[in-house]
């Protein structure tokens, strides 16, 4: 693990010091629990708006927020993004059923 410094407001030091105590963990660890939970869910709106957008299918758009195919649908209901089902998806579909 490597060391960082940041400047944070101080409504922010605030809200992480009462984080802390709800949750009876040090700074440190609080810290690294609200980056890993951001960077989660920006890995997820990115790839969402890159399925939205149509760059990629669900199939790549799952691979990149690091989700299964079943929690980017619930992700795309969650979010209000229409589903697509294209030719890509079909053929993945089929691959997979070709398998069992």
């Amino acid at each position: 693990m490597r060391t960082i410094s940041v400047r944070l407001p101080e409504e922010y030091l605030h809200d992480i010091e009462e984080a802390c105590k709800l949750e009876a963990i040090d700074k440190g660890t609080m810290l690294r629990k609200l980056l890993g939970n951001a960077l989660r869910e920006y890995r997820i709106k990115k790839a969402l708006e890159s399925y939205g957008e149509g760059k990629v299918s669900l199939w790549k758009a799952a691979g990149m927020a690091g989700m299964t195919y079943r929690g980017a649908l619930e992700e795309l209901k969650k979010k209000n993004i229409p589903f697509r089902y294209e030719k890509e998806d079909l053929d993945v579909d089929v691959q997979w059923a070709m398998q069992e």
